[in-house]
């Protein structure tokens, strides 16, 4: 047993990968073929760029969590010449393997989009409400495909924006509004989807799309039948959630320790520390000119 094989088990138990979409390419994305001596550091990313690569090359990392996967469609070739492929490269050759969770993380229970649902409930958490999957639920308790959250009491559009800004850490969030009355508009209920959520929310029954990105065309398609629109930026809605995940990888290692399922698993993963990296970000950012 080796060290990645016994991580990619723990990440197995933070967010299954038969929950991920059937289009998704998750779990092991890269193993080195030797192991990075005296490296006992996780680093945490949404993306991997060059930047990442750079810290994780400074630091001892010996593995890379990317929520995206680096490898998405196949591959023809694998050279120096196209940057990502540069830093897969770079990664090989020091000894760093790369694990990607994406859209099972999203859907897993505690993940992602159900950490996106408290961030309508503003700073003093004094807002109630209830929440269902956007498609079925998954066996065993294990979580589901998008979010529609339905709230006890209708509260303005405006709260609703100035909520997920202040939650989410923005200066600034997109808004399309259906109908004239526009930000005094009241709302119930809000479909929320991680990332690019167009293709997912569009036909969903709920006053509010909360998403981080759609297309031009799925933004005027959601309001002319009655939609508003709160786009935060695609990354924007998922990096808030590396720190939880971080947690909840260190909870379940810890759990390990504890209670080993296997002695020999258990004593790699001794001392492991999970970083959320500190150059990782999104790459669009606002001007006024």
């Amino acid at each position: 047993m080796s060290l990645v094989k016994s991580f990619c088990r723990i990440m197995g138990r933070v967010a299954p990968l038969h929950l991920a979409e059937k289009w998704d390419n998750v779990g092991l994305i890269l193993e080195a073929p030797h192991v990075r001596p005296d490296a006992k550091r996780v680093l945490l990313t949404v993306d991997l760029t060059p930047a990442v690569v750079e810290e994780a090359l400074s630091t001892p990392t010996s593995l890379i969590v990317s929520y995206h996967p680096p490898i998405f469609k196949p591959l023809t070739s694998i050279t120096l010449a196209n940057p990502l492929q540069a830093s897969l490269l770079r990664c090989a050759a020091a000894g760093i393997s790369i694990y990607t969770p994406h859209t099972a993380l999203d859907s897993v229970t505690d993940g992602i989009n159900d950490w996106l649902c408290t961030k309508i409930a503003g700073p003093l958490r004094d807002i109630s409400w209830t929440a269902r999957y956007i498609g079925q639920a998954f066996p065993d308790g294990l979580g589901g495909v998008g979010r529609v959250i339905t709230l006890k009491q209708p509260m303005e559009l405006k709260m609703l924006q100035f909520n997920i800004r202040t939650e989410l850490e923005l200066k600034n969030i997109q808004v399309a509004y259906a109908k004239p009355e526009k930000e005094k508009t009241l709302v119930s209920t809000i479909a929320i989807c991680a990332g690019s959520g167009g293709s997912m929310l569009l036909g969903v029954d709920a006053d509010v799309y909360f998403t981080g990105e759609m297309s031009h065309h799925e933004v005027l398609a959601a309001i002319q039948s009655g939609h508003n629109v709160i786009l935060c930026g695609h990354t924007n809605t998922e990096r808030g959630f590396l720190p939880w995940l971080a947690k909840d990888i260190e909870e379940f290692i810890q759990e390990e320790l504890e209670q080993p399922t296997d002695p020999e698993e258990a004593e790699l993963l001794k001392g492991l520390e999970i970083v959320v990296s500190q150059t990782d970000e999104h790459p669009l950012v606002t001007v006024d000119v």
